[in-house]
């Protein structure tokens, strides 16, 4: 696929046609696909935060609407799971989670890897790492202060429960965006 344009496309989300209504259906599907990747979860006995597919979901709708649809996106999903919509891991909704810090870190997340996608990082796989590591460390950031403060516990302790028994899912996460934009940016650039 081929496209042709006055201005070249920032994000993945520049190549679709069409203007504010576009813009909104992709908003909304990027909350869509977080809600459905939050459905994948694994329960830990040791911590109250899931394994889930939501941070690459955020982070893959950041890079790919960019900064404002990207935040857009992420503030639907918030304040419709904190309405009720029972969209957040194991089909919750509300803030009175003690996982509920990551959500929020999601919507700065997206903005942050949103606007680093808008400048080019997801044009090699090493820059596309490099954003993914970035929104990673922002999720957590609130994450896990969240988790600290209302389980009130140490900060090792909200490390060991937050943080730590992620990090090689997120590995593999990385890995694979890594792998994705790239190749991506490559198929529709590629000449008809």
């Amino acid at each position: 696929m081929s496209t042709t344009s006055l201005v070249p496309a920032r994000v993945l989300a520049d190549l679709v046609p069409g203007g504010l209504v576009r813009d909104g259906a992709l908003v909304l599907g990027g909350a869509g696909l977080v809600g459905l990747f939050a459905q994948l979860s694994v329960s830990l006995p040791f911590t109250p935060v899931p394994i889930t597919g939501q941070t690459f979901a955020v982070l893959l709708v950041g890079a790919t609407l960019g900064t404002i649809r990207g935040v857009l996106s992420m503030m639907v999903y918030a304040l419709a799971g904190m309405a009720g919509v029972p969209w957040f891991a194991d089909h919750s909704s509300g803030v009175a989670l003690a996982s509920f810090g990551y959500i929020v870190g999601f919507i700065v997340a997206a903005g942050v890897v949103g606007r680093l996608a808008e400048r080019g990082a997801t044009r090699t796989p090493l820059r596309t790492a490099a954003i993914m590591v970035v929104g990673s460390l922002v999720i957590y950031a609130f994450g896990v202060t969240w988790l600290k403060t209302s389980l009130g516990v140490s900060w090792s302790s909200a490390i060991a429960l937050g943080l730590t028994p992620f990090l090689l899912g997120d590995a593999v996460k990385v890995a694979v965006a890594a792998g994705l934009f790239p190749t991506t940016w490559r198929l529709v650039q590629r000449p008809s």
